[in-house]
């Protein structure tokens, strides 16, 4: 009977064939090839909070391992920094204006594409201390008004919209002047004004129609602007250039852009991307 070959032998011959194998294969494992990215970055209006971390959710139901990551800010401080070489692999912003930006200094690629629209609405806190009756009272002297910075998508909207109805019938020709002469603080995005409000730090803000949640709705009541003075908000998304997760960024926005998903969207107060204004603003006021 022959000797048995000592265990340490065996160990080192098994070592030896795998190394041999190794090289054959040019060094390549299993491990050693590049895993996809297990993390989407995405940048969006602060007005899309409720809505995209809602459809982070169901994207990471459908990808197993996938872990979305949302940075909810001002669009116009997401482009900047996108611009100042921040990592994402989707921007989705409040108005075109700021994708248009991020666009002409090459920070996205490929077509954007519309998503949704919204709409703005006066709120003011439920106590009412300035006791505002309607739109018109924005203007009486000695009204505390917050809204966003005119940088801000929803601070230009706002601006647009008491542009409007400055003459309209029933307001006077100085509306807008006078609101704007009432504003005590301009913040960085939407979900601050409507803090401010809330909170009572002010008696009347300007924000969008999908920022009253019912949570909100405890503490504001808003007063809606006519349709034909309104402003109708744009939502366009698009791919981030050199993102990490190409992938998983191309399936978000498909998510977002899905007939399905778009109810999870209208379910959050916002409109189709189809929505139109109901009546032109008079000649003169565009």
């Amino acid at each position: 009977m022959a000797p048995s070959r000592p265990r340490r032998w065996h160990r080192l011959g098994t070592c030896f064939s795998a190394a041999t194998a190794l090289l054959a294969t040019g060094g390549a494992t299993p491990a050693s090839r590049p895993e996809a990215p297990t993390t989407l970055t995405v940048f969006a209006a602060a007005s899309l909070t409720d809505a995209f971390k809602e459809l982070g959710r169901r994207l990471e139901q459908q990808t197993p391992g996938l872990s979305v990551v949302f940075n909810l800010a001002g669009s116009q401080q997401l482009a900047l920094q996108l611009e100042q070489g921040a990592s994402a692999d989707v921007f989705a912003s409040a108005d075109q204006r700021w994708m248009s930006y991020a666009n002409e200094h090459e920070l996205t690629e490929g077509e954007s594409h519309l998503f949704a629209r919204n709409r703005l609405v006066v709120v003011i806190p439920k106590t009412n201390p300035a006791r505002i009756g309607d739109l018109r009272d924005l203007a009486r002297r000695g009204t505390k008004i917050v809204l966003a910075a005119e940088a801000v998508p929803v601070g230009k909207y706002s601006r647009e919209a008491l542009h409007n109805l400055a003459g309209a019938p029933g307001f006077p020709r100085q509306y807008d002047t006078r609101v704007l002469g009432n504003v005590v603080s301009q913040e960085d995005n939407v979900k601050a004004v409507v803090s401010k409000v809330q909170l009572g730090e002010a008696d009347a803000g300007i924000v969008y129609r999908s920022d009253v949640t019912p949570a909100v709705s405890k503490y504001v009541r808003s007063f809606d602007i006519p349709d034909e003075f309104n402003i109708l908000a744009s939502y366009p998304i698009a791919l981030v250039k050199g993102g990490k997760n190409r992938e998983g960024a191309s399936a978000f926005i498909s998510l977002v852009l899905s007939n399905e998903e778009q109810r999870v969207l209208e379910r959050h107060g916002f409109l189709p991307a189809t929505a139109e204004r109901s009546s032109p603003v008079p000649a003169g006021k565009s």
